[in-house]
């Protein structure tokens, strides 16, 4: 089988990440190639061994802009030109878009006889452009793919008549083996060997959706009340063009200025991009995910097979993984009482909080392991494909 996978961006986040997940684990039997924009995702398709070829990226917002959305449109019209071509050259049978904006650069490129197929991982505001970007997708694409129920319903929302699945994110539980990393020594190496100090951490981009701003006042609220805890944040603003939804830039700085005017400069850690996540997290006591909406939140997984047990909100894609008081706590966004009592809990516990970790990596091998993932995706192509086939 012959499959192109798209992706309109060539930074490297939790969608990408799921992607190349998806490409590592691919039998011998798909012949994959990625089309993306030269960059930092090029580099890890390549590094896998697999062909890639190049499109134009696509930074725009869905919002209308005078400016921006022009732009966009003129960069996602280049880019459905050079994949229309890169799809007849690889004789692609599916064509997979990773995105909602890869999505409309293939309903643009018209790959036909290939099959297509489009990822939707995010969630976009309400509103007429989504709804309009939706209706596009779902009249274009032979399947759409949901990551979580709450994605699902906010497509069917927009575009009722979409050929819908849910397929869940998934991660290679044997790269996330506790039994493989030493809990002592990751903290150690961090500086911070002490067992009394509770270690908080985030891995997300630092985008204001993410909310690393409650997290930073979660972890006031426990100073107040006599915990020696430490915030680690791992991630960066990648997304920083003026046309993008967010002034991530903008957000940093207000974090950087919450943080030292709540006197907290020495108990969080910036750590930035990182290629050592899973010693990270597995130092950690708990990782938080406080986003005020979360298409899925790959993170979880990560942690929950790591045995670390999670706090995560209560809105987006989180109840799908998460079963709340058994792998950790679901809570409610933009209410650092909330997550600091939530955080308390897991501290004044210990043993339920060790239970709470092994259960979330029980829960991740028997429900989000990379290899059923590639099995429910292969079997969407293959249904695709038939379909197609036969007219339909």
């Amino acid at each position: 089988m012959r499959v192109l996978y798209v992706n309109h961006t060539a930074e490297v986040s939790g969608s990408e990440r799921s992607m190349l997940s998806l490409l590592a684990a691919l039998p011998e039997s798909v012949q994959a190639c990625v089309a993306t924009p030269p960059g930092a995702l090029d580099e890890a398709v390549r590094a896998l061994g697999l062909a890639v070829t190049p499109i134009a990226s696509t930074t725009g917002s869905l919002r209308l802009h005078p400016l921006h959305t022009p732009r966009a449109l003129a960069e996602m019209s280049r880019a459905a030109l050079q994949l229309h071509g890169a799809a007849r050259r690889q004789r692609a049978e599916v064509v997979h878009a990773n995105s909602i904006r890869a999505g409309i650069e293939l309903a643009l490129a018209r790959v036909s006889p290939a099959a297509s197929v489009v990822h939707v991982r995010d969630c976009l505001p309400p509103g007429g452009v989504t709804q309009a970007t939706m209706r596009l997708i779902a009249a274009r694409a032979d399947a759409v793919v949901a990551n979580s129920q709450y994605t699902a319903a906010l497509v069917r929302a927009s575009a009722p008549a979409a050929r819908l699945h849910v397929i869940h994110p998934a991660i290679d539980i044997a790269r996330f083996d506790p039994s493989l990393i030493d809990r002592e020594q990751a903290r150690a190496r961090l500086g911070m060997p002490a067992a009394e100090r509770v270690l908080l951490g985030m891995v997300a981009q630092l985008s204001p959706w993410k909310c690393q701003d409650t997290a930073i006042e979660a972890l006031a609220l426990l100073r107040d009340r006599g915990v020696d805890a430490h915030l680690l944040l791992i991630g960066s603003a990648k997304f920083t063009a003026n046309a993008t939804r967010f002034d991530n830039e903008a957000y940093v700085a207000g974090l950087h200025r919450l943080v030292a005017d709540a006197d907290l400069r020495d108990r969080v850690s910036w750590l930035g991009e990182r290629d050592d996540v899973p010693q990270l997290v597995r130092a950690l006591d708990m990782l938080l995910l406080p986003s005020e909406e979360e298409p899925f939140g790959r993170a979880l997984l990560e942690a929950m097979a790591l045995e670390v047990p999670v706090l995560a909100t209560n809105v987006g894609g989180p109840p799908d993984l998460v079963r709340d008081g058994q792998d950790g706590y679901l809570l409610p966004p933009r209410e650092p009482a909330a997550w600091a009592e939530g955080a308390m809990r897991l501290i004044e516990d210990p043993a339920r909080a060790r239970e709470m970790g092994r259960a979330g990596r029980r829960r991740v091998a028997e429900s989000f392991d990379i290899h059923g993932h590639v099995r429910a995706t292969l079997a969407l192509y293959e249904q695709v494909i038939a379909t197609r086939g036969a007219g339909g």
